[in-house]
């Protein structure tokens, strides 16, 4: 069942060694991730999912030890997804690397020292249909008496005439209805969610936020958005479900 969820956004800049110079810019959704990711630890889970969207190749599970890098990002910086296996055992999820939300997800759990429960990674289909991904949540939340997931996704790229999807009117109006949901639990708001539209705002965030959906019909949880912002022309939200 599923007890306690954090959604965070998945920009690498969120990770200061990546961010550089420009890593001030961030430190309010740092903090409110932080935040977020200490409500999970407070509702004494005993597994923890982070799910967050992947490319093509990368979808399905990611075990405890798995590794990740932002060296695509010019940063020579690896995180692992929980904690480091033993040097003389095999390395968890072999050379599949974590994808960039996956990375995102696990450095705030090392920055948070997360230890609490055993955790997995799962990267989903930005293409799966609303169908499919409540149905995955089902089974996340069906897998322990105690589930927690950190949920990684951003929201519109489009807010902007300098955002990676350029300008787009209908994105302020698709983030406003996302922030909503996700600051007040609402999952018949979040599976409505339209994945053509999402897809054409590049919300990479909103194939994720209906795992999460889907685990929680019936969990009866309460949603609080602690942070909302479109910097850089990209929605960025950090909600806790608990």
């Amino acid at each position: 069942m599923l007890v306690a969820a954090a959604v965070c956004p998945c920009p690498p800049l969120l990770v200061p060694e990546v961010a550089t110079g420009a890593a001030p810019e961030l430190d309010a959704a740092r903090t409110a991730c932080a935040d977020a990711v200490g409500l999970l630890a407070a509702a004494r889970p005993d597994r923890l999912y982070v799910v967050g969207p992947a490319p093509e190749g990368a979808h399905g599970a990611f075990p405890a030890g798995s590794a990740g890098t932002f060296a695509g990002f010019g940063v020579d910086h690896a995180v692992r997804l929980g904690p480091t296996p033993a040097a003389d055992g095999p390395t968890p999820g072999g050379d599949r690397p974590l994808p960039t939300s996956l990375a995102v997800g696990a450095w705030l759990l090392d920055r948070a020292g997360w230890a609490d429960a055993p955790i997995e990674g799962l990267g989903v289909d930005e293409g799966a249909t609303p169908a499919v991904c409540s149905g995955v949540g089902r089974g996340l939340a069906d897998s322990a008496g105690r589930v927690a997931l950190l949920v990684m996704g951003d929201g519109s790229a489009c807010r902007t005439v300098k955002a990676p999807g350029y300008l787009d009117e209908r994105a302020a109006g698709f983030d406003a209805e996302a922030a909503r949901a996700l600051g007040t639990a609402d999952v018949a708001a979040l599976l409505a969610l339209d994945p053509e539209l999402a897809y054409e705002l590049k919300a990479a965030g909103r194939a994720p936020w209906q795992v999460l959906a889907g685990a929680a019909e019936g969990a009866g949880l309460e949603g609080r958005l602690l942070f909302e912002d479109a910097p850089y022309g990209v929605g960025y939200f950090v909600a806790a479900w608990s």
